[in-house]
């Protein structure tokens, strides 16, 4: 299976500026392949090809004035910023033709430089490497500072280079590994997501929901109000919108945290986790469908994915559940079970 590990790294700002390069024109090559499309389906010109869309917005643009800054940043970069477009492409004319089950998906947007959240990725083509004092070398930006949290349990096959809107910048790499199978236990528990408490389980244990976000409102609220004052386009604005976003991702590190603690707890103490099904389709878009989904499914949605009901062993209405990659458990009965490769908390699906 694919799995993601991500680390913290902290880039130079010489480093910061090389990568606010390949952030930039990595949504120039975006861009520009997306008008290429968009002006060839009003001109009544046939679909660009990917080959020949490449050839266009990268290869030929490198030659011309207004797009020679293009060679400055890996070409890698490039050529996957174009491969993104692509994805984007198929999965919506997948979706408007049936093949894509699920909610609609919309065409491709233009990327804004004003959004806060930028990436860029490398492949092996790209030549990336950890070198043996323990920092990324990345083509055209140098040696960044990784803080490794736990050790990779394969070579990777690509890495991503987030900036996320707090400014922060992160290493997203994506790796292979057989999951090996932990021992069988007797164990099975029931859980009720519920309102008052974020959990009670079968066996009588009562999980209290973490208030983070209350603890954090008075700080955020002095925040949000400082932003409010600020003149729009101001450099003044711009920074007050980092401290507010550096606000946030605190408590979103903080309730992530918590949630991988203990859905990994409950996964290896445990055969099999049944959840009851919270039925609120009734409800419609109300504020109470809203609350008991944010209380109860979405609180998980970070580290657990459904199946199809078991056979009832009882008259209550369950249904199995199983962790998601790194954490896969078999119907109720079976002693399938296996261990998350490495660290703290279940690793997220690639």
């Amino acid at each position: 299976m694919q799995l993601r590990y991500n680390y913290r790294v902290y880039p130079t700002p010489a480093q910061q500026e090389a990568l606010a390069r390949a952030f930039g024109c990595a949504r120039v090559v975006f861009n520009d392949g997306l008008r290429a499309r968009q002006q060839a389906r009003e001109q009544g010109l046939p679909y660009l090809s990917d080959g020949e869309l490449s050839k266009r917005v990268i290869t030929e643009a490198k030659r011309t004035p207004q797009r020679a800054w293009l060679g400055e940043v890996s070409a890698v970069v490039l050529q996957q910023a174009l491969a993104d477009l692509n994805t984007a492409y198929r999965n919506f004319f997948a979706s408007i033709t049936g093949k894509r089950k699920g909610r609609k998906v919309a065409p491709p947007r233009l990327r804004s430089r004003k959004d806060n959240r930028q990436a860029i990725r490398f492949t092996r083509n790209a030549r990336f490497c950890v070198l043996d004092n323990g920092r990324l070398r990345l083509p055209k930006i140098g040696d960044l500072h990784v803080r490794w949290s736990r050790q990779l349990p394969a070579d990777p096959s690509s890495v991503t280079i987030i900036q996320d809107a707090a400014g922060r910048h992160f290493a997203s790499f994506v790796v292979q590994v057989d999951a090996p199978p932990l021992p069988p236990v007797a164990s099975e528990v029931g859980i009720d997501l519920g309102l008052t408490h974020f959990a009670v389980l079968s066996d009588g244990t009562k999980v209290a929901a973490p208030k983070f976000l209350r603890r954090a409102a008075r700080k955020l609220r002095r925040l949000q109000q400082d932003l409010s004052r600020k003149a729009k386009g101001s450099a003044n604005r711009k920074k007050a919108v980092v401290k507010v976003a550096r606000a946030h991702a605190r408590v979103a590190d903080k309730r992530r945290d918590w949630q991988h603690k203990l859905s990994t707890r409950i996964v290896r103490e445990n055969q099999a986790v049944y959840v009851e099904d919270l039925c609120v389709v009734g409800l419609g878009r109300t504020r109470l469908a809203k609350s008991v989904h944010d209380a109860g499914w979405a609180s998980l949605s970070g580290c657990w994915s459904t199946r199809p009901p078991a056979p009832a062993a009882s008259s209550a209405r369950s249904t199995g559940l199983r962790p998601r990659a790194g954490h896969a458990r078999s119907a109720a009965g079976s002693t399938d079970r296996s261990r998350c490769p490495s660290g703290r908390g279940p690793a997220r699906a690639a």
